[in-house]
């Protein structure tokens, strides 16, 4: 998946349906495509410059699939209310036809967060130092 900022504080994601994300034969798997949702929706976080995790994430489908095809997909930010965050996204084919889409909640966490949990936070505490700055 290859992700760009887009205009407005939104993020932008594409990546191509390999016979890897398959579910049923020839089309991308549901649990695939919420991924890459919840991959795009937390990038926004970095734009927000604000350390986040997914608490809800809820995902429509409209359209099958398939292998081979290019998904683009943006997401933003809905709204804002103290440490929640909701945020939204959509999936498009090449030729515009809306595939699926999410929504989200996403609440702030404390940066060392990550490193009490799993591992490395060197990127967020150079996030956090710079905005100090």
């Amino acid at each position: 998946m290859e992700l760009s900022v887009g205009p407005d504080r939104t993020v932008l994601a594409e990546f191509e349906v390999t016979a890897d994300h398959q579910g049923a034969p020839g089309l991308i798997h549901g649990g695939v495509l919420a991924a890459a949702f919840d991959e795009v929706l937390g990038a926004l976080s970095w734009l927000l410059q604000t350390p986040a995790v997914t608490a809800r994430l809820e995902t429509d489908f409209r359209r099958p699939v398939p292998v081979g095809s290019r998904v683009l997909m943006m997401a933003d930010v809905e709204s804002q209310d103290g440490r929640k965050t909701w945020r939204r996204a959509v999936a498009r084919s090449t030729d515009g036809v809306e595939l699926a889409s999410a929504r989200a909640l996403f609440l702030q966490v404390p940066a060392d967060h990550f490193r009490r949990h799993g591992g490395g936070l060197q990127s967020w505490e150079a996030a956090a130092k710079r905005s100090e700055t």
